[in-house]
């Protein structure tokens, strides 16, 4: 009897220990984890009373990278790290730009490089010649000197937001010479031999009706993509959208509703490298924060309505 007792109780722990979910690094740093509703994240350390937005992390989830815009300044990049136990203070990056400006960081789902945009003057040049992506690459002793995206996309004035999957493809938003900044929308390049040779406009299931396309947010296996755009049918300013591919072809963008979406400007997702949490920017003209909430129910939903409208 004593034999079975003790088996049930081995049996109830490791049942227990299996499914008792292990703590995420996030939580170190801000323990209001969210469920359906967004919450601030890190609030009085990374979402404060200036403008916070575009946050991305290391696969690990021990760093991480987000935009601040002082009132009256401009964008920069900050960062914090996981030592010991516990996160850092943010700070600004050692690759902050001493001319022009530096905002929207992505780190790679492989964690080998860090892009961001920048104004910085391109190499070997004095002023400005737009907005431009560089990338930092991950060596030994920490990331390296950023430099700037080679061709095609140096050719191009604008390019930001770029994210990227686990192959290596980039999407970003860009537009072609003349459009106006309302008129841009979402491009990708295909990594080819370890090359990108041609910049392509994606079709119009992405580029939907609508003003401000901008800011794509690749799954890094390119199962869907989370971007922003401004519509009559949405529920404010930019609402955040979202796009499946099914074999090879791209979904029309659903909403993600009315909990994430308010009648202010939603913007500039991301998903944390475990799959867990939604991020994004939720705010006015000059002050706004940046959210969290659990990201697979919202996904989980718009998938399941899908498939019953095809049934």
């Amino acid at each position: 009897m004593k034999a079975r007792y003790c088996t049930f109780l081995f049996f109830a722990f490791l049942s227990f220990s299996c499914t008792k979910e292990i703590p995420s690094n996030l939580m170190l740093l801000d323990g209001n984890i969210p469920t359906d509703t967004p919450l601030v994240f890190g609030e009085g350390i990374i979402s404060t009373d200036s403008y916070e937005f575009a946050i991305t992390f290391s696969p690990e989830m021990n760093e991480l990278y987000f935009t601040r815009r002082k009132r009256g300044e401009d964008n920069e990049i900050y960062t914090m790290k996981l030592v010991d136990g516990q996160w850092s203070n943010p700070e600004p990056t050692f690759f902050s730009a001493t001319q022009g400006w530096d905002f929207e960081p992505h780190i790679s789902p492989n964690g080998d490089k860090l892009y961001f945009g920048s104004t910085r003057p391109l190499n070997d040049t004095i002023k400005s010649s737009g907005l431009h992506q560089w990338y930092s690459k991950r060596e030994a002793k920490g990331w390296s000197k950023p430099i700037p995206l080679e061709k095609p996309f140096a050719d191009r004035s604008i390019t930001m937001y770029l994210t990227s999957s686990e192959k290596g493809n980039v999407y970003f938003t860009t537009g072609e010479k003349g459009d106006k900044p309302e008129d841009w929308v979402i491009y990708k390049s295909i990594k080819k031999d370890g090359q990108y040779k041609s910049i392509d406009r994606m079709g119009k299931e992405i580029n939907a009706a609508g003003k401000w396309v901008a800011h794509s947010y690749i799954a890094p296996d390119e199962s869907y993509m989370i971007y922003d755009f401004k519509s009559d049918s949405g529920y404010g300013e930019s609402d955040l959208y979202i796009s499946f591919n099914k074999n090879g072809a791209w979904t029309k963008p659903y909403n993600l509703g009315p909990k994430i979406n308010t009648d202010q400007t939603e913007m500039s997702a991301s998903v944390s490298p475990d799959g867990k949490y939604l991020f994004f920017h939720r705010g006015y003209e000059k002050e706004g924060n940046i959210y969290w909430v659990d990201f697979n129910p919202i996904k989980g939903n718009i998938l399941k309505n899908i498939n019953m409208h095809q049934q």
